[in-house]
This record gives C-alpha cells, sequence and structure tokens, in this order.
C-alpha cells in the first residue's frame, strides 16, 4: 500500500515503514538505544531526503525510548537523578546541533554531513566495541574468577560531585553533563537517540552497573529528541508527521518485544551484536560515498 509523504515530497510502501518501525523499537528495548542510527540510513537507502529522515526519526525514538523505559521502570532499573544530569548536557547539546544543522541545511551539505558523521562515529564506536565484547567473552570462559573492574578513575577525581543511589556512585556531575552534551549534537544533526555512545560511555567512563544503563539511557534520550524534533519542526519545517506516525506504530510495538529478548541474553552477546549491526551500517554508508552512481547525472523536477 503506497503512501504520499507530503513533507518528505515522495511515495512509500506503508508496511515496509511499519516493519523498519518495528526492527528500530526491538533494538531499543535489547539494547537501550533509540535505534536512530539504524533507520536514518534505512530512510536514506528508501529515498527519503537526509533533511526529513533527521528530524521525522528523531520523532519516532521518541515513542519506542517511551515503551522501552516503561519495561525498565517496572523493573526498577532507571536511575532517574543520572537521567536528569545527563538531561541538562543533551538539551544544550540539542539546542546547538540544530542550529548548526539549520546553516548546513541553507548552503546545500546537510547530506554530505550526515553521512560522513556516520561513518566516522559508527566505524569508531563499532570497532571498539566489538573488540570489547569479544575480550569480555573470552574471559567468561577463562577458569576461575573474573578480574575486578576498577571503579575509581580520573573521573573521580573531578569537582561537583553528587551521589546516585540507583547506581550506587558518587561522581562528578562534570562527566555526565558532557556525554549528554555531545550526544545532543548528535541527536540533532544524525537524527540518532545516542544510545550507540551513552550506553559505553555510562558503563566503562561512569561506571554505571549495566543493570541501569539501558533504561537511564532511554530515560534520557526521551526528552532530548522530543525538544530535537520540536526544534527542527519550527526552525527547519523538515518534521514529516505521516513517516513519524508510521513508524511510531511500529517502534513501539518492537521495543516491548525487544525488552522481552534482551533479558534472556547475556550482557556480553547483547554488546557484540550491536557492534555487528553498528559496523554493517558503516559499511554500507561508507560504500555509497566512494562507490560512483551508476547515473551521474539527473533531471530536476519543477523548474529545480
Amino acid at each position: 500500500m503506497q503512501i504520499y509523504l507530503p513533507i518528505a515530497e515522495v511515495s512509500v510502501n506503508a508496511f515496509l515503514l511499519l516493519g523498519l518501525g518495528g526492527i528500530v523499537g526491538v533494538l531499543s528495548g535489547m539494547f537501550g538505544v533509540g535505534g536512530g542510527f539504524l533507520m536514518t540510513p534505512l530512510l536514506f537507502f528508501i529515498g527519503i531526503p537526509p533533511a526529513v529522515a533527521v528530524a521525522t526519526e528523531a520523532n519516532q525514538i521518541v515513542a519506542s525510548s517511551f515503551s522501552g523505559v516503561l519495561a525498565h521502570f517496572k523493573r526498577r532499573t532507571v536511575d532517574f537523578k543520572m537521567g536528569g544530569v545527563l538531561l541538562i548536557g543533551g538539551l544544550a547539546g540539542a539546542a546547538l546541533g540544530v542550529q548548526l544543522f539549520k546553516a548546513l541545511k541553507e548552503i546545500g551539505q546537510v547530506e554530505l554531513l550526515v553521512s560522513l558523521c556516520y561513518v566516522v562515529f559508527l566505524g569508531v564506536i563499532g570497532t571498539l566495541m566489538f573488540i570489547e565484547s569479544l575480550n569480555a567473552i573470552r574471559r567468561s570462559k577463562r577458569p576461575g574468577p573474573p578480574p575486578k573492574r576498577t571503579r575509581h578513575t580520573w573521573v573521580h577525581g573531578l569537582p561537583l560531585k553528587m551521589r546516585f543511589r540507583a547506581s550506587n556512585l558518587y561522581i562528578s556531575a562534570i562527566p555526565p553533563v558532557m556525554v549528554g552534551f555531545v550526544v545532543g549534537i548528535l541527536a540533532a544533526i544524525m537524527g540518532v537517540g545516542g544510545g550507540f555512545i551513552m550506553v559505553p560511555a555510562m558503563i566503562y567512563l561512569l561506571g554505571m552497573p549495566t543493570k541501569v544503563v539501558v533504561g537511564t539511557s532511554l530515560f534520557q534520550i526521551i526528552f532530548v529528541t522530543a525538544f530535537t524534533t520540536l526544534m527542527h519542526a519550527t526552525q527547519n519545517y523538515t518534521v514529516d508527521m505521516a513517516l513519524a506516525v508510521l513508524l511510531l506504530l511500529g517502534g513501539v510495538v518492537g521495543a516491548q518485544i525487544g525488552t522481552r529478548i534482551g533479558i534472556k541474553l547475556k550482557a556480553e552477546q547483547l554488546r557484540i551484536l550491536l557492534a555487528l549491526m553498528v559496523l554493517a551500517v558503516c559499511g554500507k554508508l561508507l560504500f555509497d560515498l566512494v562507490v560512483t552512481p551508476s547515473e551521474l547525472y539527473t533531471l530536476g523536477s519543477g523548474g529545480h
């Protein structure tokens, strides 16, 4: 069933969009990521303009993340205080990112920027996560007690310390604010929740227990992506509500399924699966950037 998207100005199969939303929802529930790192490139691949894909996908992430948070809230695996500190940086980063996006859209460089950002960030994060996950799996197979991970790093020497009881931490508020700030910029420019950076940062930089990382990440993602959507809609006019609704419907259902799947898998298995997906998307985007298109010249319509 074909449906016309007024802002994107293209016709797309409605069931395809529902399916894509469902896939991203499953990822959200399993890994604590918004799923935009996968959905936004997929929207590029089916012909959605990059500016519309980025702005609209941020809207879809709100619903899939909210659905995932509800499941984690019932299990009391959300650190709301840490989520609030992350949110302070996230809102500031999103505001800056939207302004940068607007400036690049006006000079016609948004598509190149978004693609390059995806290739660089997904390539680096995916490789690091894959290596770390392999090492964790090897360690789990060795006999004897696992090595204790040091909890005291340079982060613990910074000022403005706060106590986060749900995470059993007493650390400076500066690193969480900075992590949130970076994720906010990525949400505005790349149409992602930023979970693929936030989750590793919360585990390895902040030292948070894995059991509260996913729920806390999703909690912060809800508000940052909602704010990003509002900014894009009012300043760039690139949010396609017809596209957003179809992605929302699939995402809400998928998040509940993903949460149930995530409970049954080990943390190391979850991380290596996420790393492989990140690297696969990165490879496809890099291929599209470097390979010469089949048609070097195209004729625009509408007098352009």
